[in-house]
């Protein structure tokens, strides 16, 4: 794994290392499957950049579960979020009465899960839980509650393990951060 590398002319320096990632990954499945025994949850990953880590988390789970997704856009191409928050792919999944946890890949803003949480508890789900690999906890503008934290990180802009810079670089296997 190089410790630096260089993105759009930009230069990135490992912040988590894909071992560290692996761990904690294997400490929030546990976690998961303690909490919801004996439930069947849908896991509703948050596209495009949670996929890499959805797939590393389910692994990890061991109860009876489904998978949905829903793709939102806030970003864009940019490195900051436009604030305007915008559905393009929509649930498959009747999520009525049913155990939600969203899988994001970062909670940056948190207009993203403002948005999901509105629109999954309009359908009455028995419970609602939010887990983040990624948490910029100074960077959060609303009072979401995050139940599941893989990593507290500072307003650096991340790249790599699902995380993207104009759609590239999801492939990287650490989290990558903006070199000083």
């Amino acid at each position: 794994m190089k410790k630096r590398i260089i993105v759009n002319k930009e230069p990135f320096e490992v912040s988590i290392s894909e071992k560290k990632i692996r761990e904690r990954i294997k400490e929030l499945g546990a976690k998961l499957n303690r909490d919801y025994a004996g439930r069947v949850p849908i896991f509703i990953g948050v596209l495009n950049g949670s996929f890499i880590f959805l797939a590393d988390l389910i692994r990890e789970i061991t109860i009876d579960c489904e998978i949905d997704f829903l793709k939102l856009s806030s970003y864009g191409d940019a490195k900051i979020s436009s604030g305007d928050v915008r559905m393009l792919k929509d649930l498959n999944c009747q999520i009525e009465g049913r155990d939600i946890i969203i899988v994001e890949d970062i909670v940056d803003s948190g207009l993203s899960i403002d948005f999901i949480k509105r629109l999954v508890l309009a359908h009455n789900p028995q419970s609602f839980a939010v887990v983040s690999l990624l948490y910029k906890k100074d960077a959060v503008k609303l009072k979401n509650k995050i139940d599941y934290i893989g990593f507290s990180i500072p307003r650096d802009f991340v790249i790599g393990y699902g995380l993207d810079y104009a759609q590239k670089v999801r492939n990287l296997r650490a989290i990558y951060k903006l070199a000083q």
